[in-house]
C-alpha cells in the first residue's frame, strides 16, 4: 500500500486541491493520503482567510484520510525551513511518496537542482547575488547555471527534495502538473489559483464556482493588524530578538513605521535589495505573533487534526508514539487568539479542546 504525503496551506481550499486529491486516488487507488497542514498564517507571511478547523473538515470531505498539523512556528518561515519540518512530520508517519504541484513537472530537473544547491559554496555564492539586488530566481540562475524558470511551486518542490535528501531518501518525490498560474489574479477558469480566489473575494466577486469553501471565508481586519504591529514596533526596543530580524533591518522598521498608512505601504518602504516583499511579510508576522529567536527550536511535534476510518486504521497500525510538543501547543494557542482578533472568529475554542475531527 502506498502512503502519500501532501504539504498544503489551503488558503483557501479550492477546485485545484480537489483535482489533486482525485488525481492521486486515480493513480494510486489503494493509497492512504496524509496531508500536513498550515493553519492560521502562511509561508508568504499572510493571514489565512479560512480557519484551520474548516480546512480540516473540507480536506476530509473531499477524500483526505489523515490530517496533521504543521505548527505555525515552522509554517511561516522560509521555504527550506517550511519544507524540512513538514517532511520530518510526514517521515514519522511513514509516507513513501510525496506529491506536489509543479509548473515544470520535470522531476529529474528538480532533483538535479536540489543536489546542486547542496554544494558547499552554494549559499555563499547565492548570498553574493542577493546582496547585489538580484531576485531570488535570477540569483539561482546565475549561481547554478541551469536553464530553468524557477517558478514558485517549483522552488518549493526543490526545497521538498532537499529535505527528503536530508531526512529519508526512500521517500519518492512525485510532481503533478499545476493547472493554473500562481501569479494569475484575473482568470475565470474553473480551476484558478488561491491568490486569484483571494483577490476576487476581496473585490466582492462571486467565487462559488471556484471553491467549495466560498461560504466559510473570513474577512481579515488588516487595519487592526497594522495598528497592533505598529504599536509593537514603536514600543519594543529589542526588535532584533524576533525571528528573521537580522543585519540591522530593525533600524528600517523603526524609521518608516510612522510614514505608512497600511501594511502594504510599510513593506514597500522597508524593502531592500536583500529583503524581498515576502521575506519582510514573514518578519513582520513574527513580530506581530511575538515569535522570538529563542522560540525557534528544532523539535518534532505531531498533532493529529483529523481522520476518516482509513486514516484511523492506519494510525492504529503504526508502531510509533504520536506526541504533540507542549511548547509548540502553547504557541499555537496564543496564535489562534491573535487570529481571532483579526477575523472576529473563535478558533481558540477549537484549539483548547484539541480533539481531532473524525469523518465517519
Amino acid at each position: 500500500m502506498d502512503v502519500i504525503g501532501i504539504i498544503v496551506e489551503y488558503n483557501p481550499f479550492h477546485n485545484g486541491h480537489i483535482y489533486q486529491i482525485n488525481k492521486i486516488k486515480e493513480i494510486y487507488p489503494n493509497s492512504i493520503i496524509i496531508i500536513v497542514l498550515s493553519g492560521y498564517f502562511t509561508e508568504r507571511g499572510d493571514i489565512s482567510i479560512i480557519s484551520k478547523e474548516n480546512k480540516i473538515k473540507l480536506a476530509l470531505e473531499y477524500g483526505v484520510d489523515l490530517v496533521v498539523e504543521l505548527p505555525t512556528l515552522y509554517a511561516i518561515q522560509s521555504a527550506d525551513i517550511f519544507a524540512y519540518n513538514a517532511i520530518k512530520i510526514l517521515n514519522e508517519l511513514k509516507i513513501n511518496k510525496l506529491i506536489f504541484g509543479s509548473e515544470s513537472n520535470d522531476i529529474n530537473k528538480l532533483k538535479e537542482i536540489a543536489i546542486l544547491q547542496e554544494q558547499d559554496d552554494f549559499n555563499n555564492k547565492l548570498k553574493e547575488e542577493l546582496d547585489n539586488g538580484i531576485s531570488y530566481p535570477n540569483a539561482l540562475k546565475n549561481v547554478l547555471d541551469v536553464d530553468f524558470s524557477y517558478l514558485p511551486n517549483d522552488l518549493l518542490a526543490i526545497s521538498y527534495i532537499k529535505a527528503i535528501n536530508k531526512i529519508n531518501t526512500n521517500i519518492e518525490p512525485i510532481s503533478i502538473l499545476r493547472t493554473s498560474s500562481y501569479h494569475d489574479t484575473s482568470s475565470n477558469d474553473e480551476i484558478i489559483s488561491a491568490e486569484n480566489i483571494r483577490n476576487k473575494y476581496k473585490n466582492n466577486e462571486n467565487i462559488i464556482k471556484y471553491t467549495p469553501s466560498y461560504n466559510l471565508l473570513n474577512n481579515i481586519d488588516y487595519d487592526l493588524y497594522f495598528k497592533i504591529l505598529k504599536n509593537k514596533i514603536i514600543t519594543d526596543n529589542n526588535l532584533n530578538n524576533y525571528i528573521d530580524v537580522n543585519e540591522g533591518i530593525e533600524s528600517r522598521l523603526k524609521k518608516y513605521i510612522l510614514d505608512a498608512n497600511n501594511i502594504k505601504e510599510y513593506i514597500e518602504l522597508i524593502k531592500t535589495k536583500r529583503y524581498s516583499y515576502n521575506k519582510i511579510s514573514r518578519m513582520l508576522l513574527h513580530i506581530f505573533l511575538g515569535l522570538k529567536k529563542e522560540d525557534n527550536i528544532e523539535t518534532l511535534s505531531i498533532r493529529i487534526l483529523g481522520f476518516n476510518k482509513h486514516g484511523q486504521d492506519y494510525l492504529n497500525k503504526l508502531n510509533i508514539e504520536i506526541k504533540e510538543n507542549k511548547f509548540i501547543k502553547n504557541i499555537e494557542l496564543k496564535i489562534s487568539s491573535l487570529y481571532d482578533l483579526l477575523t472576529n472568529s473563535n478558533t481558540y475554542e477549537f484549539e483548547i479542546k484539541n480533539i481531532p475531527i473524525k469523518k465517519d
